[in-house]
């Protein structure tokens, strides 16, 4: 061996030394900016040997070669994997309820025009509504494309409109809250959440609704919310759905008022959700195909994030600390990740081939960046059978993690947020980017 070879060769170990503690030193750094739970792995080097669950395999380790055996054969078996081990199998008789949605108030605010829709569910003497506030711009010339995301504390929150209804309904305790009930105290705190200004401005709408209107998110039995319209005396079963399911059964239900109203545009609804509401996104998108769009922010454990990566928040900790979310076959897999079918990425799979956008922010080391980014690039060969892949929406071959605030537009679309467990202004300006690019763009 020539003595440059040696040269070379000593070189190229000394930048993959470089590399390598940069990448800890910079996890490191993140860990202790952003104050993460104690107790748990927020080192890359820890992270143990995996393999995730081949999408393009059936259980019966048949190859899957084509589209068509995709949609037949492989995406069943794995939808059935995540409703019976993870999500849980929807249990409200959409049948057997009454759905009836009124306009209740409508007039201008400061950025356009304001509607906010009661849509009432009914069985029997029991009924539950879902309020929703909706924004779009004045004077649009057509049916305008709509995003759709929960909020976390009611529709007055997210503008300061003084006219959007205070929510009635349990709402976590907050400066201007007592006792669970919500108050024109808190109109506008999370209105940096909701950056409706340059959301309108791109000719979009918006459409929200308080998440605890279909599930109050705590640990009740089920017995508030939509799931107060089952019996009563009903048994329940390892794999029925838990309150994330519910989340995006709601999603559905607005996505059907939304085909009513002749001002939005029902071949352009874009679903969002931020952490929890993330997760119920990517469900919801999964589960119903008239969703044209789906955007996970910040969605972590149990969303976007590899749960085989043990990094930040586990299976464990999240059955632990929120045993109302998934189904309770789901924890079967506490500690034991490796034992369940699927992966994230799976659900991931379900969504193509329609765009689909996952977020993460560079202090989130809780929801695993690195995590959420490998599990969109694992979905690659499943947009590749419908005729996508990294080359035609990033133009991009390595799959390297981009650096924070270096946005990968796409079908398939990708950024790393400098900040921490937020959404932010810019994230809405990727969103709206990203909508641009799908709707107007690449079509």
């Amino acid at each position: 061996m020539s003595r440059s070879t040696l040269v070379i060769m000593k070189k190229a170990i000394i930048r993959k030394l470089f590399v390598r503690i940069a990448l800890l030193s910079y996890l490191t750094m993140n860990c202790i900016m952003s104050a993460q739970p104690k107790g748990y792995n927020y080192e890359e080097s820890k992270v143990p040997q995996f393999e995730l669950p081949p999408l393009l395999q059936t259980d019966d380790l048949i190859k899957i070669n084509t589209l068509k055996e995709w949609q037949n054969i492989r995406r069943p078996e794995i939808l059935n994997h995540l409703k019976n081990e993870i999500y849980g199998k929807n249990i409200l008789p959409l049948e057997q309820i009454k759905i009836k949605s009124e306009v209740i108030e409508q007039g201008d605010f400061k950025l356009g025009i304001r509607k906010q829709i009661k849509i009432e569910f009914k069985r029997g003497l029991k009924k539950v509504n879902l309020n929703l506030t909706a924004f779009f711009p004045k004077h649009s010339a057509k049916a305008v494309p709509i995003f759709v995301g929960y909020n976390f504390k009611g529709n007055h929150t997210v503008n300061f409109d003084k006219n959007i209804i205070v929510t009635e309904s349990w709402v976590r305790s907050t400066k201007g809250s007592k006792n669970n009930q919500a108050s024109k105290l808190d109109r506008g705190i999370a209105a940096s959440r909701w950056d409706l200004e340059s959301i309108l401005a791109r000719g979009y709408g918006l459409i929200t609704a308080y998440y605890g209107d279909i599930d109050p998110d705590y640990n009740d039995g089920f017995k508030n919310g939509v799931h107060s319209l089952l019996d009563d005396n009903r048994k329940p079963k390892q794999n029925n759905g838990g309150s994330i399911d519910a989340w995006a059964w709601g999603l559905s239900r607005i996505v059907d008022y939304v085909k009513t109203d002749a001002v939005f545009d029902g071949s352009k609804i874009i679903v969002i959700g931020h952490s929890r509401l993330g997760k119920s996104a990517l469900w919801a998108g999964a589960l119903d195909d008239r969703i044209a769009m789906v955007i996970s922010n910040n969605s972590g454990c149990g969303g976007a994030a590899i749960s085989r990566r043990r990094f930040g928040e586990t299976i464990k900790r999240i059955n632990t600390s929120f045993p109302h979310w998934f189904c309770e076959n789901y924890k079967k897999y506490n500690d034991n990740e490796d034992a369940c079918a699927v992966d994230q990425h799976s659900l991931l799979s379900l969504i193509a081939p329609r765009p689909l956008y996952v977020a993460s922010a560079s202090e989130d080391l809780w929801a695993d960046p690195l995590g959420e980014f490998m599990s969109l690039c694992a979905v690659e060969p499943v947009y590749k059978l419908y005729g996508y892949n990294w080359d035609d929406t990033w133009n991009w071959r390595t799959k390297k993690m981009p650096k924070p605030d270096q946005p990968l537009l796409g079908r398939m679309s990708y950024h790393l947020r400098s900040g921490k467990h937020d959404i932010t202004s810019y994230d809405w300006a990727r969103y709206l980017d990203f909508a641009d690019y799908n709707f107007i763009k690449a079509n």
